[in-house]
């Protein structure tokens, strides 16, 4: 069996009017994927605020994100999807744009796989115990 790797990541808790914004993949089911919140990888030489940043932007489609504070760092294992165990950087974001309830966006991956299709929505805080593989443990860090 194959050493897991750590890789280093980012989450975006977007919060606006008691909402936390969620995407689902819209070209597989909730049982493949669930439903998450916007997050991905650091890149090598980028810093986590970067990266939480440009990730909510290319996962919404949406721009004017600020961040409001880190909530910490967990980790999670992502086993037996992958031998990879996560070390997630933790961000509360806001948004300054106004957005529809629901929409749909696209990831672009810089042209180097299929672009990725989601649709994006706000759910209710009390509602966001829904999300997939852990990304809801800090939840309960954000402001009341």
């Amino acid at each position: 069996m194959s050493e897991k790797v750590t890789r280093e990541k980012v989450l975006a808790y977007v919060v606006r009017d008691g909402e936390l914004l969620v995407f689902r993949h819209a070209d597989n089911t909730y049982e493949e994927v669930g439903i998450q919140v916007p997050a991905g990888s650091v890149r090598p030489g980028e810093k986590p605020e970067d990266a939480v940043l440009r990730e909510a932007q290319e996962e919404t489609g949406l721009t004017g994100f600020t961040i409001v504070s880190k909530l910490g760092v967990t980790e999670y294992d992502m086993t037996p999807y992958r031998r990879e165990l996560q070390r997630r950087h933790v961000f509360h974001l806001e948004l300054a744009a106004d957005t529809p309830q629901r929409w749909m966006s696209q990831e672009d991956h810089d042209g180097e796989q299929e672009p990725t299709r989601f649709e994006c929505f706000w759910v209710p805080l009390q509602a966001a115990h829904i999300l997939q593989s852990g990304q809801g443990a800090l939840l309960g860090q954000l402001p009341e």
